[in-house]
């Protein structure tokens, strides 16, 4: 049977990114898969190329921000655990043949261009856009520049799609010993919604939203919502690539 080498090189992207962490970090061997506690042994031998490389992937899969790592020519490389979900999605941003591409012709030029001028040494940022009025900003980064400026390969960071995962709001709210309803406005508040849009959607008084907002401040030390939501904005991109794992 024939096997179409783009689609099979995207499938292995989507499915097996420490594998094509291994292409950007040749030894000649295979890439051992590494565990958090291996890494922390004190009487642990010098960290190798192959480790190095599976530890990047594995930092890589806890960010919330997509990183995508592309050719100059804008050939898929590697894509950790945030940037294939958005792949998957492709409302903004996919895979087509290997490659990546946007939601028309016009935006994926504008990719392509980005990629380009990073390919060149130089840096930009794109924003992406579907039908469905969905957008996805990337910062374009040029990597390995050799000695006349150009790289052999290029990354992509996508932005992210909150101001705070789940995870890391729940690490805030421990460490501050919020309650759970404290934790639950303190969520919607960081979408933006107002003391009244958060009443009216957890079917409560207005009062005692204010009287949790309240609370909020006094327990993290803010001074005000603005200054709460900003602590909240600042803290580790982080995702959910380990939410099934015990939260300390």
């Amino acid at each position: 049977m024939k096997v179409n080498l783009s689609q099979e090189w995207e499938r292995r992207i989507l499915t097996s990114p420490a594998e094509c962490v291994s292409k950007l970090y040749p030894t000649g061997g295979n890439m051992k898969e590494a565990t958090l506690g291996s890494e922390l042994e004190a009487d642990r031998a010098p960290m190798v190329l192959d480790d190095l490389g599976a530890g990047l992937a594995l930092i890589l899969d806890e960010m919330a921000h997509g990183v995508v790592v592309v050719s100059a020519q804008g050939r898929v490389l590697h894509a950790n655990q945030a940037a294939r979900q958005e792949l998957a999605r492709r409302h903004t941003i996919c895979i087509h043949e290997g490659h990546l591409q946007a939601a028309d012709t016009a935006q994926s030029r504008a990719l392509l261009q980005a990629v380009g001028k990073a390919g060149s040494g130089r840096r930009s940022m794109v924003v992406l856009r579907s039908e469905g009025r969905a957008s996805l900003g990337a910062a374009v980064l040029p990597l390995r520049s050799d000695a006349n400026g150009q790289a052999a390969s290029v990354a992509l960071v996508f932005s992210r799609a909150a101001v705070c995962e789940p995870l890391m709001l729940c690490f805030f709210a421990r460490t501050h010993g919020l309650t759970n309803c404290e934790e639950q406005v303190l969520s919607i508040l960081c979408q933006g919604y107002s003391a009244p849009e958060i009443a009216l959607h957890l079917k409560v008084a207005v009062s005692t939203v204010r009287s949790h907002v309240r609370s909020l401040c006094a327990k993290t030390q803010s001074n005000g919502v603005r200054a709460l939501v900003g602590r909240v904005a600042v803290l580790p991109p982080l995702g959910a690539a380990r939410l099934q794992e015990r939260v300390h």
